[in-house]
């Protein structure tokens, strides 16, 4: 038994009529998932509902999936629109549509065929999936999500808790698993509210490694929302298991509306930043230079006199600390070292931060006047500090 494909437009012209029993879907409610089909029939009402005569006319619409149930067991599955001919003496027929070949293999698993000629059951059914994009499903994490904070650049690696709010989506994308699984032989609808709970416990359950997915990439925490295609494949990877292949249902998209962190782990990941823009020579020197002009604006007004100010700006310089001259003296020679791959500066054969080894071709430099050679001689300084004599093209190797 199988279905043979009817001419065009038939649901709604004279074969339609011929047909002495005809099912169809009225449009399914966003809110409805499975449906049972309708049977119309011409000239005799007291038929059984769960009787499929040989020759009756089955109508599919676009966004659906029919399947003829026969005994309990999957017997013909449909997910391209239009009308067909059930005809008792063809072989089971498949028409997978946009569900594709995954449908034919699971169909090959769980389904039930039928010779040529074979008796009809004593319970035969008809059910309609909605196949369309389930939207507006809310979720929001109830607990602090454990995610990790990796700064390479910065020298940052810390957990912080992490709170989201958003909206996914999901679709049925193997009705016969669902079918089979969830629904079974439902009377009439199954609704959206009948799982939801489930799906939604799972799916904040599936957050946190799929959050940690998005941490190995090297995102903060307020990167993660201008990364949701990532996260939908994350959560379809975390969810496989107990989504396609135990319901045949799959996540669409996942839309984040808020992430937020508390208040100690956002100051601890803005001081690391700011202290990692003094690990800068330049901008170490530029800040202790700001710093020094604000406290000579306070000593300048002084209670007790600028001068006495002045005094005591000079004392705690004087004391020790940083000096501004030796910084930019440093960042200068900062700035004729090599920049590594994971962007690190560095002035060495090896980076101080990832430990990769310098690029092979830079060249070395020897006074050609003393003969004098530089600890790291791919970076000579301005001037040789033994006969002070510069450092140009003339003493490269």
């Amino acid at each position: 038994m199988g279905l043979i494909r009817a001419i065009a437009g038939a649901a709604g012209g004279v074969l339609a009529d011929q047909w002495k029993e005809f099912f169809y879907c009225e449009a399914i409610d966003k809110n409805v998932m499975v449906t049972k089909g309708i049977k119309r029939t011409k000239g005799n009402n007291n038929g059984n509902d769960n009787i499929i005569s040989n020759g009756s006319g089955i109508a599919v619409a676009d966004g659906q999936c029919m399947i003829i149930v026969e005994q309990g067991k999957i017997v013909e599955v449909c997910a391209e629109p239009g009308e067909f001919t059930y005809d008792t003496s063809t072989e089971p027929s498949i028409f997978a549509g946009k569900l594709g070949e995954s449908i034919i293999a699971t169909f090959k698993q769980i389904g039930k065929r039928f010779t040529y000629g074979g008796d009809t059951g004593k319970d035969q059914r008809i059910y309609y999936f909605n196949t369309k994009e389930l939207i507006d499903n809310k979720f929001g994490t109830p607990n602090p999500v454990p995610f990790r904070v990796v700064d390479n650049k910065i020298g940052l690696d810390i957990d912080v808790a992490l709170r989201c709010s958003g909206v996914y989506s999901y679709k049925i994308t193997d009705p016969l698993l669902f079918y089979t699984n969830v629904c079974g032989n439902v009377s009439h609808d199954y609704r959206r509210d009948e799982l939801d709970n489930t799906l939604k416990t799972e799916f904040i359950a599936a957050l946190q490694p799929a959050l940690a997915t998005l941490s190995g990439m090297g995102l903060r925490p307020n990167e993660i929302i201008a990364h949701n295609g990532d996260l939908a494949e994350a959560m379809k990877k975390e969810l496989s298991a107990k989504w396609s292949e135990l319901r045949g249902l799959s996540v669409v998209s996942v839309a984040l509306g808020s992430v937020t962190l508390p208040d100690e782990d956002a100051e601890i990941i803005k001081t690391a930043q700011k202290n990692a823009i003094n690990m800068n020579p330049n901008m170490a020197a530029a800040t202790l230079v700001s710093a020094q002009a604000d406290a000579m604006k306070d000593a300048a007004k002084n209670p007790n006199g600028a001068m006495n100010g002045f005094v005591g700006v000079n004392m705690a310089q004087n004391m020790g600390g940083a000096n501004v001259a030796s910084l930019f003296a440093a960042g200068s020679q900062q700035a004729t070292g090599w920049t590594c791959s994971c962007g690190a500066v560095n002035q060495g054969n090896f980076c101080t931060n990832c430990g990769t080894r310098k690029p092979d071709g830079a060249p070395t430099y020897k006074c050609n006047k003393c003969g004098w050679v530089p600890s790291d001689p791919h970076n000579p300084p301005k001037f040789c500090p033994q006969c002070g004599d510069p450092f140009n093209d003339e003493d490269r190797q």
